[in-house]
């Protein structure tokens, strides 16, 4: 299982972090996905086949890319 931490600076509310939850929370492999619109963070938890490069693209596709650190 992989962890990951990435501010997303489009995050502006909870709707915000709940469109990612439920879009991202969807792909095969990813098994949680929580964030705070008051640090614009958001922590995700995956499994194969599950990778970041997908979850990254799903959350640039909404309009919510993350920060590289």
């Amino acid at each position: 299982m992989e962890t990951k931490t990435v501010k997303v600076p489009n995050v502006g509310c909870n709707g915000c972090v709940n469109t990612i939850k439920s879009e991202v929370g969807a792909l095969p492999g990813v098994i949680s996905v929580d964030g705070s619109p008051e640090t614009k963070l958001i922590t995700i938890q995956w499994e194969h086949p599950a990778d970041w490069s997908s979850i990254r693209h799903t959350m640039t596709a909404l309009d919510y890319a993350p920060e590289e650190a």
